[in-house]
This record gives structure tokens, sequence and C-alpha cells, in this order.
């Protein structure tokens, strides 16, 4: 296959299409410009797709012999992710900018691109494997999570949907660890290969995210209140907080009690941040919405028994979830704290990724839900 290889300048993606190489698949590199300042450097290990990713990239190209092109995405970068992100936080939400960046960039925007040149699958260096399976519906393509729990990327690739896992490919799903990866580019002669993974947000470079919103959103005061709507303090921005957030409530002590207060609702039609005990956070009943259903042999309309997970590297819980159009139902064995509206609920079986939605309430089961 003639396949387009995501270079981010990273260890994985180099690595991963070298792999490909392998395979026997036709590769062409590609890194993605997302950020509009060209001249971005990195900070240590924070942030990525700067001036100095570029560079590891395309020498990561020169060593594998294969042609390599900068496409410029940062105005659909910061139009589709950097604005969600945004409008996120300002609807009381709390995105994950990584799944949004997995949906509208790398499996949207470059798929597309690659696809209207002639390309037949996008390489990344994901963490995730595909598998091929039949059943009762025939042949069908799955996403699972991959050999290396530590590293397994697959919360983040399920918003994808089963047409564009038709195009994917990840070669590192069945490595055993990072270790092993890093090894195997030093292997090759690939200067990545002791290179620091990136982390926190990739546009919020310095890690400050409160900062950045404040920037971008500005002051919006309001106040801070008890469940019953007392007056307890004022905040700046009510986008600066999220559900189960303990600290930096800007209150001058515990509750009368003596307990600590979290953070328990973020609404923003009153520019309210409403805090409370620990308890009112334990929710195990969770409504969904925009699915994105990658098991076509698992019907809608029934409940089925599965795995959720509401965070990245969070662990997973048994639940009863149902699927009706576009929304998502998740009776969980076992409560949860600190579930934020925005997050991405994502359902499995074992280590199969059935699917994913946006999570919009959440309550107790005989108790109602509410918007956390």
């Amino acid at each position: 296959m003639r396949v387009l290889a995501a270079l981010s300048g990273g260890v994985d993606s180099a690595v991963a299409a070298a792999r490909a190489l392998d395979a026997g698949h036709d590769v062409v590199g590609v890194h993605m410009a997302l950020s509009r300042s060209r001249a971005q450097h990195r900070t240590g290990s924070r942030g990525c797709c700067s001036i100095e990713d570029a560079g590891d990239a395309r020498r990561a190209a020169d060593v594998l012999g294969i042609p390599y092109y900068v496409w410029d995405l940062s105005e659909e970068f910061e139009e589709t992710v950097v604005a969600d992100f945004l409008d996120e936080y300002a609807a009381g939400r709390t995105p994950n900018p990584c799944v949004r960046c997995n949906e509208h960039i790398k499996f949207s925007a470059l798929l597309d691109r690659g696809l209207a040149l002639g390309f037949d699958a996008v390489v990344t260096g994901h963490y995730a494997r595909i598998t091929e399976a039949t059943g009762p519906t025939g042949h069908r393509r799955e996403l699972h999570r991959s050999a290396d729990p530590l590293k397994d990327q697959s919360y983040v690739l399920a918003v994808m949907g089963p047409e564009r896992l038709a195009r994917s490919i990840f070669p590192l799903g069945d490595a055993p660890s990072k270790d092993h990866v890093r090894a195997e580019a030093a292997a090759r002669g690939l200067s990545v290969s002791a290179k620091p993974d990136s982390y926190d947000i990739c546009f919020v470079a310095d890690g400050d995210t409160q900062g950045f919103l404040r920037s971008r959103l500005g002051a919006r005061p309001g106040a801070v209140v008890d469940p019953d709507g007392a007056v307890l303090g004022e905040h700046e921005g009510a986008y600066a907080f999220t559900v189960g957030q303990r600290k930096g409530l800007g209150l001058p002590g515990p509750a009368p009690d003596g307990r600590p207060r979290y953070v328990l609702e973020v609404r923003p039609a009153s520019n309210e941040v409403v805090v409370g005990p620990a308890e009112l956070l334990s929710v195990d009943d969770l409504t969904a919405t925009a699915t994105v259903w990658l098991a076509d042999d698992v019907p809608a309309g029934s409940w089925t028994g599965a795995e959720v997970q509401v965070r990245a590297h969070g662990e997973p819980v048994p639940a009863r979830v149902r699927r009706t159009g576009d929304e998502l139902r998740a009776h969980l064995d076992r409560p949860l704290r600190g579930i934020a509206p925005g997050q991405s609920l994502v359902v499995y079986a074992g280590t199969r990724v059935l699917g994913q939605a946006t999570l919009a309430r959440a309550g107790r089961l005989g108790a109602g839900t509410r918007t956390v």
C-alpha cells in the first residue's frame, strides 16, 4: 500500500514509519505544522509540533530514505482543537484536546488530504492494535488496547470511527514497552531514540493551562457557592475550575465541619462555581452524547455488559451500557468521583474498544441525574 506516515519528530512516529517500510509499504513522511508561531520551541519535554520537532522529523525521514513534507495544518488546528478547548471550558466542561486532535486533525484533515492525493492509509506512532475479525455481521476491523498497558492510547483513538479505522495503521500496537521502541530506534540509527516524550497540552507549552485560558477568555468574576446557593467567595473565571478540584478554590478555609471542599459543578449560565463535600462527587449513572460506535456487532437499544473508562489513563470500571441513537448510557458497578462534562466515555469489552461518547450528565442510580 501507499501510506502516509505522520512524523511528529518523536521516537514513536519514527519507528512506526520504519516498521511500515519493513512491512513492504510505499511510505511518504509528513510533519504537521500545528502552531501559528513558526519560531515556537520546546521547553524540555513540554509541548510538541515545534521547530525542533520538524527538524527531528526531517532527519528521521532522511535516515529511513523516504520522501518528507511539512503540511501547514495550523489553521485547521486553531479552528477545531484550540477553539473547541476554549469553547468547552467557557461552557463549564472539561475537554480532552488529544481526543479532538485525533478526531479533527490526524484522522480527518491529514487522512482526508492523504486519500485525495492517492494514499491508501495513514501510519502513526500511537500505541493501539487493530485486528481483523469475522462474525455474524461479516468481516470487521477492531480497535484494541496496545500490548503495553502503560502506553495504551486506545482511549484517545476511540473517536476515529469505523471508516477512518479502516484507513489507519498502528505499527507499535504490539510493542512490549517504550524502552523496546527506544532500543529499536537506536539500532536503526534514529537520533530521536533518547528524545524525551512530550506531555501536557501541546499548544500550552509552558503547562499553565489556567494562564492560557485567562489570556484567551479574559477575567469573568463570579461567585463560589455551596449546594444551597450560599455565597462563600469569588472567582475570576469559572473556566478555571473543573469538577473534583480541591486546591485553588480561593476560599479562606474548609467547611464549618472541618471537611475539605471540592468543585461539584460549574454553572456557566450564572457564572457560579458550586463546591461541597467529597461524597457529593460520587456518581454511577452516566449519560453521554455524540456517540461514535465501532462495534457494529453490538446492537443498539439493549443493555450490554462492558467496561467504561472516563480518563486517558484511568481504571476501567465494569458497567452496563446502552446505546440509543446519539446517546450512550452507562450504569457503573461502583461509583466514580470527579466526573466532569466534556470528558470522553470510552466503552471496552476486554481489550476491544466498542465505542466512545462525550459525557453530558451524571448522577446516582435511583436519585436522578444531574449535569455535573
